[in-house]
């Protein structure tokens, strides 16, 4: 009498089984994040700055609604009178404290507009200059503090609403270069002060999504200064594939700060 037995798995499902479902999701979301990185690089820089800006609207809107909805109930109570003839920062002030006790939809707004604004004078920046630093990150706060001043008081009477803009601006742009700094500080270790010799290759790998090949161009010593002139056979020599080859020549050629020599 024969004897029966269940077919055996096919490989590919053997491999399926075994796999962690987790990782897999994770590693198709990267895959998708780089995708869409590499996708933005190639753009002109007011198609990037467009999307950025409207993704941080969108995720600014979604934190100011979550705000608004845990404050809603009581959250107008705690903010004090203000007083008669009130110089621009206590205006300024005034006008944050409203708008931090305001409702859902009015916090949604409010910080879909400092989000939206951040973001796209960030990307704008970082385009510009080749590298990510506390120059761009505090014009960007800046022009994000102004912005929330202005639309944040809304509505309200404001004796002098230019100037308390102003006044926001200036306190998003010191508050952000300050934690731009302790970041920076503590991103590195105590007492290694290392030249900034990658730094333009860093933000071109992080805006493609290929950071993980950064430590390939410092072992190959392939600094800022080398950018113009990378070829195929320099990033093989440093063991890095063709597909990113491929982009990170593409985007070197499309890039004029990065095809000029530093």
């Amino acid at each position: 009498m024969a004897s029966s037995s269940s077919p055996s798995p096919s490989p590919p499902a053997q491999a399926r089984v075994g796999r962690n479902p987790l990782e897999e999701w994770s590693g198709r979301v990267r895959a998708i994040e780089a995708g869409f990185r590499a996708w933005m690089a190639k753009q002109p820089i007011h198609v990037e700055a467009a999307v950025t800006t409207a993704a941080g609207a969108v995720q600014g809107g979604a934190l100011g609604g979550l705000m608004g909805s845990i404050t809603a109930d009581g959250g107008a109570s705690w903010v004090p009178p203000l007083p008669p003839n009130a110089d621009p920062q206590a205006m300024a002030s005034f006008k944050q404290a409203q708008a931090l006790a305001a409702g859902p939809l009015v916090q949604a707004r409010n910080f879909a507009v400092m989000s939206g604004t951040n973001a796209g004078i960030s990307c704008v920046m970082r385009r510009i200059r080749g590298v990510e630093d506390i120059q761009g990150s505090m014009a960007a706060a800046f022009g994000s503090g102004v912005l929330f001043s202005l639309v944040s008081g809304m509505g309200t009477p404001t004796p002098n609403p230019v100037a308390s803009a102003i006044t926001s601006g200036v306190g998003f742009a010191v508050f952000q270069g300050g934690f731009f700094m302790i970041g920076q500080r503590f991103s590195k270790p105590q007492g290694v002060s290392e030249p900034n010799y990658y730094a333009r290759t860093s933000s071109m790998l992080q805006n493609l999504g290929l950071e993980k090949y950064e430590k390939n161009f410092r072992k190959g010593h392939l600094t800022d200064h080398t950018l113009p002139l990378l070829t195929d056979s320099a990033l093989k020599d440093v063991k890095i594939p063709p597909g990113p080859r491929l982009i990170i020549l593409d985007q070197i050629k499309r890039d004029p700060g990065l095809a000029k020599a530093q």
